[in-house]
């Protein structure tokens, strides 16, 4: 069973599906979909399980809910960076640092979709083939788009991309080994212009 504690008065104020959903998002990143339980959802949630399983009907709809939730925002937080007012460094190093701080404030979100990689057994990998996929796409056609032929003939930027990527997940979901394996630095934008663009267009981070 993972530590259930008694909701906060000021969680009470938060909508109960938001309440379920953010309950439900700690209990999966901690114990995968088979070893969370509703009842302690529930708990967590200040409601009982009854109450979740009408707003829940199954845990696999609560899962997929969570997942969904998830990457709808991680979309927007990215689409947002990459529309934003600059030039093309700028909102590359917007879209980096936006990612960065987006799974930092969620890291159980981060925990969720590592589990799903490696097991492809939940229904969140539907979603996370409908929703991170086309993101994915999105971010290389920006880059490519942006990059023009600064890029490096010779790198692929969606391997790059995922590459940073899955990095960056990887860091934020690694919890107490974190410091241990990433040390105090952060991704900064002059390794992926090291990564990405030849020596004459390289740019400074700062």
């Amino acid at each position: 069973m993972w530590p259930v504690g008694r909701p906060t008065a000021d969680s009470i104020e938060i909508d109960t599906p938001t309440r379920v959903l953010d309950a439900a998002e700690d209990a999966f990143a901690l114990v995968g979909l088979a070893g969370a339980k509703l009842a302690d959802i529930a708990a967590a949630a200040g409601i009982r399980r009854p109450s979740l399983l009408y707003h829940f009907s199954t845990k696999e709809g609560l899962y997929s809910a969570v997942v969904m939730r998830g990457f709808q925002a991680l979309g927007k937080v990215m689409q947002a960076a990459m529309a934003s007012d600059g030039d093309f460094d700028h909102r590359l190093r917007l879209v980096l640092s936006d990612f960065v701080e987006f799974l930092d404030e969620r890291p159980h979100l981060a925990r969720i979709v590592c589990r799903q990689v490696v097991d492809g057994s939940s229904p969140g990998r539907e979603i996370l083939l409908e929703q991170v996929a086309p993101l994915l796409d999105e971010v290389v056609r920006f880059v490519e788009a942006q990059g023009g032929d600064r890029l490096r003939p010779d790198v692929s930027v969606r391997a790059v991309t995922m590459q940073v990527c899955a990095s960056i997940m990887l860091r934020a979901a690694s919890g107490e080994l974190r410091a241990a394996l990433w040390g105090t630095a952060e991704h900064d934008l002059a390794s992926i212009h090291a990564l990405l663009f030849s020596d004459t267009h390289r740019v400074a981070s700062s």
